[in-house]
């Protein structure tokens, strides 16, 4: 196996543990009848778990560990965990699980990034390839629940003749209620083993050494030399913008799942529930696309127009659930937004950070923006939303969507405009902070 293969099926595993269970967790917990501060709790491990990362994983993987080795008892011990979500119901031990994934799994991305950014030549060329296995990834994840989740005694009941048949009647009658919460435990299940299989399949990856602190530097404090990178304005303003971005960016895994399973009575789109994770996946197809040509677009563009671009597309999306939530299938097509939102900002920044970076600690540079990507952002829009959903947005059982999605929509103009206004990165060649 080519190592630009090892590399894609890397991302396309990393991506996939973390698409199998995302998409339905925000409807789960309340299921489980957790309340609000408990939601977010759980919600919060994982972003609590990338602000701990920027500290854990530089330490061992940065300048004392081998990335793949490290990657390879990261997905064991945080797949047993997720594992373990699947047969709990009661909070403290769902919490705990669940932190002692997030804690083991939110560093792997930066690991992951890290190995392929050291076994690239020219990363504007092939990372956005790379990293597009992990797009599929996550589609791979979201896909097989189409047929996982379905009332059975439904589709049994109808009588289907012919496979042709069968099929339409199996699409069309998606679980609900208890049995939806029972049958959602399996995304924790294949969330697992695809954990486990990446531990395994990490040992085979190129090897990836630790760096070594340059002459003069701390070798025991490589996020603090990261951190001290925020000197230059215009990293200090990416990073704040980022932050923005990221909050705005978990509203929509917050919110979407519910507003498309709610009836149109409660405010919402009423998608059937075993079609909620393949139409929030259509982001993820679109964002194949675009990773094709998201090397094509940054020389052309540059990276303040093409982050900008990523961002304005999720003020589009939220205004078109805001303003157009009676059109089902205008809401599904918006999906495609999603993947563009990822590609031009996110995958971008890590681009970025890759190019302005000193070497020797790029992983801890990543790990800096991760802390706004998966932490910072994320904490901030998982201890908000579910109070918002619950109580300001909501009046017996309809929800007002339309007032709740113009929060992010405004977030999103907001970070644009400072972006347009204030990031002015120098040319990399001429003027790379060090």
């Amino acid at each position: 196996m080519s190592v630009r293969l090892k590399l894609f099926a890397m991302m396309f595993l990393e991506f996939f543990i973390w698409g199998a269970w995302l998409p339905m967790i925000f409807g789960y917990l309340p299921s489980l009848k957790f309340e609000p501060w408990q939601q977010t709790l759980i919600l919060n491990a994982f972003p609590a778990s990338a602000i701990l990362a920027m500290f854990f994983s530089n330490q061992f993987a940065d300048r004392n560990f081998a990335a793949e080795k490290f990657l390879a008892v990261s997905h064991l011990i945080g797949g047993l965990a997720i594992l373990g979500c699947a047969f709990v119901t009661d909070f403290w031990s769902f919490f705990i699980l669940m932190l002692v994934h997030c804690v083991f799994y939110v560093p792997t991305i930066s690991i992951t990034n890290s190995i392929a950014f050291a076994s690239m030549k020219d990363a504007q060329e092939e990372f956005g390839i790379v990293r597009m296995g992990g797009t599929i990834g996550w589609i791979a994840a979201a896909w097989p629940f189409t047929f996982i989740l379905v009332d059975w005694g439904a589709v049994k009941a109808a009588n289907p003749e012919g496979l042709v048949s069968w099929v339409e009647a199996a699409l069309k009658n998606g679980l609900t209620g208890a049995a939806l919460q029972e049958g959602t435990k399996w995304t924790y299940i294949v969330a697992g083993v695809a954990s486990l299989v990446l531990a395994a399949f990490s040992l085979g990856l190129p090897h990836t050494p630790p760096k070594k602190a340059a002459e003069g530097e701390s070798g025991s404090l490589a996020w603090l030399e990261a951190l001290r990178l925020l000197k230059h304005p215009f990293v200090l303003v990416l990073w704040l913008v980022t932050f923005v971005d990221a909050f705005v960016h978990n509203c929509y895994f917050n919110w979407t799942g519910s507003f498309l399973g709610a009836a149109t009575t409660a405010g919402g789109v009423g998608i059937p529930g075993n079609w909620i994770m393949p139409v929030m996946s259509v982001g993820q197809i679109a964002e194949i696309l675009t990773m094709f040509v998201l090397g094509m677009t940054l020389k052309r563009l540059g990276w303040r127009t093409t982050m900008i671009f990523g961002i304005l597309g999720h003020a589009v999306r939220f205004g078109v659930y805001s303003f157009f939530p009676e059109h089902p299938w205008l809401i599904i097509a918006v999906q495609v937004l999603h993947g563009i939102c990822y590609a031009f900002f996110f995958a971008t920044v890590y681009i970025f950070v890759d190019e302005f970076f000193p070497k020797d600690m790029r992983s801890s540079a990543q790990g800096l923006f991760n802390v706004m990507i998966l932490g910072g952002g994320a904490l901030v829009a998982n201890a908000v939303c579910p109070t918002l959903i619950q109580s300001t947005f909501k009046t017996g059982d309809v929800t007002d969507f339309r007032g709740l999605f113009l929060v992010p929509l405004a977030s999103a103009v907001v970070a644009a405009v400072a972006l347009a206004l204030f990031f002015h990165p120098p040319k990399i060649n001429s003027d790379k902070p060090a």
